[in-house]
């Protein structure tokens, strides 16, 4: 590039130049917000809570909120208290689950009132209602307690005597060799010689 043709900018003369006063932060102008303003609203933080105790996924906020999945995600980066409300639900919600899996496993008894009516008159008896142990619900939590002990595995020992894998090939070249004898036998019994039915 030919910087000769150029016109050269006029400088200012260091007398002449201005110094503008140092800007403090009370001076700077205010930041203008870029995009479109938030529809979080406060109230979420509860509402978020309770979804999370009822399993809703972040799609299925979103759907609830109105809006867009990923505006969820945004939600949950840049306002801990969405973020945190959404966790407390979930481990809420699991803690329940947890127990009444714990309780149903192990059975459990509660108090429970009976009311009968016999001949018009109502009677309310105090009873214990029992439920025992169920077999499902143990099962449940032994696979995923104690995995190495109690999950569904089908473990395959294969041994062959002998040699190994050596002698399980001679075997089967061996079975292989009589099943050929075998079909040429057959096929020299009809008449046939071997490859003219197009083999």
């Amino acid at each position: 590039m030919n910087t000769q043709n150029k016109p050269q900018r006029p400088r200012k003369s260091a007398s002449k130049a201005k110094t503008a006063p140092a800007r403090t932060r009370k001076d700077a102008p205010a930041k203008r917000a870029v995009g479109r303003p938030s529809t979080f609203q406060p109230g979420y933080v509860e509402q978020a809570y309770k979804l999370a105790l009822l399993g809703a996924t972040d799609t299925q906020m979103a759907d609830f909120f109105g809006v867009a999945e990923r505006t969820i995600h945004y939600w949950k980066s840049h306002r801990p208290e969405f973020l945190q409300s959404i966790k407390r639900g979930k481990d809420d919600a699991d803690a329940n689950v947890a127990e009444a899996l714990y309780k149903r496993a192990v059975g459990y008894s509660h108090p429970e009132a009976h009311i009968s009516n016999y001949q018009g008159v109502i009677t309310i008896t105090d009873t214990v209602k029992h439920y025992p142990p169920d077999t499902g619900a143990i099962a449940f939590w032994l696979k995923n307690r104690q995995p190495d002990k109690w999950r569904d595995r089908v473990e395959t020992d294969v041994t062959v005597n002998g040699e190994g894998i050596g002698e399980l090939a001679r075997v089967y070249e061996a079975a292989m060799q009589r099943a050929r004898e075998r079909q040429a036998a057959v096929l020299a019994e009809r008449g046939l010689s071997p490859g003219a039915d197009g083999e």
